[in-house]
């Protein structure tokens, strides 16, 4: 007969290891986390604490400790500077131009890409998409000149010999941004793929089968099937890609700046740099960064919340 369990007798709880407990048995997955930690305790928050420089009058000579509080006076002069206005208008700009042109591009690549069945093709095409991110934003502006100077440009070239006329791309401050955008989209649109390559793995072939056998096409397939499952992945990049609002990147705009698309050109990055390094005024660069980043967390909380607002999955 089975022996019946006596009801009357409290079941012992079981005890959950204590963190002593937890790290030595995962002692080697935390050896393996070690290294990113470190990187990220060294190199990202312990220099935070040089944000309060925003809020002193840095000198040099009388070190950090000694130097004068003044609160909010350099923000106050950022705010009241006449270029501040042309600043943001030319960052929220180019922004929202690699917003609009480039952030489409990684997810058309990566549908097209998808869709090759002929594996040796599909590996060919990613290589020759993926080799540009490796290349020097230095190497990208030479190439740029080399194409659009005036003085022996190919594209130029092409354009005295069909129109009779050149046009001085380099300097002008119409052709600036277009040309950011042009960089941006050759050396960065393959390298962004991945992401969306990797969430395309992940879509249940089964859909595509008997969305076939109902008669769907392969662009109805893409529109059903394809794209709304890698939308949350689609969310998550534009949440994060929000963050970098003000962040255009310093070495693409530095390398092709000059005095004729200055009006244009000029943004937060190459002015922190400016101000800061060229001219010694650590403090007021400081507290330009840190306008930059205040406003980056705002705007990336401020997409999640919508995200979130219209059902759709956030950062967290």
């Amino acid at each position: 007969m089975p022996t019946q369990v006596d009801e009357t007798v409290p079941v012992q709880a079981v005890r959950r290891p204590t963190v002593l407990n937890r790290l030595r048995r995962d002692k080697w997955m935390y050896l393996l986390l070690l290294p990113g930690v470190l990187y990220y305790l060294i190199f990202k928050y312990v220099p935070m604490w040089g944000v309060l420089l925003a809020f002193k009058n840095y000198q040099p000579f009388a070190g950090f400790w000694r130097s004068e509080w003044v609160g909010f006076e350099h923000f106050r002069l950022f705010f009241d500077n006449p270029e501040f206005f042309m600043l943001l208008r030319n960052t929220l700009l180019l922004s929202l131009y690699n917003l609009l042109f480039f952030f489409p591009v990684p997810i058309i690549l990566a549908l097209l890409l998808n869709e090759i069945r002929i594996s040796l093709y599909k590996r060919a095409i990613q290589t020759l998409i993926y080799v540009p991110h490796f290349i020097s934003m230095v190497i990208v502006a030479s190439l740029t000149y080399v194409f659009l100077t005036t003085q022996g440009g190919v594209v130029n070239a092409y354009l005295q010999e069909y129109t009779g006329s050149k046009i001085d791309f380099l300097a002008s401050p119409d052709w600036f941004r277009p040309m950011i955008v042009m960089q941006t989209i050759w050396k960065e649109s393959g390298w962004g793929t991945i992401i969306f390559l990797a969430a395309l793995a992940s879509v249940d072939v089964e859909q595509y089968e008997a969305a076939f056998i109902d008669g769907a096409n392969r662009w109805r397939q893409m529109w059903h099937i394809t794209l709304p499952s890698i939308r949350s992945t689609i969310i998550i990049l534009l949440i994060l890609r929000m963050g970098d609002i003000l962040d255009n990147g310093f070495e693409q705009i530095y390398l092709m700046l000059n005095p004729l698309n200055r009006q244009v050109a000029e943004v937060f990055d190459t002015y922190v740099y400016m101000m800061g390094i060229t001219q010694g005024a650590f403090s007021y660069s400081t507290a330009v960064g840190l306008f930059k980043g205040v406003v980056g967390v705002i705007l990336i909380f401020g997409a999640n919340w919508l995200a979130k607002r219209f059902g759709q999955s956030g950062l967290y």
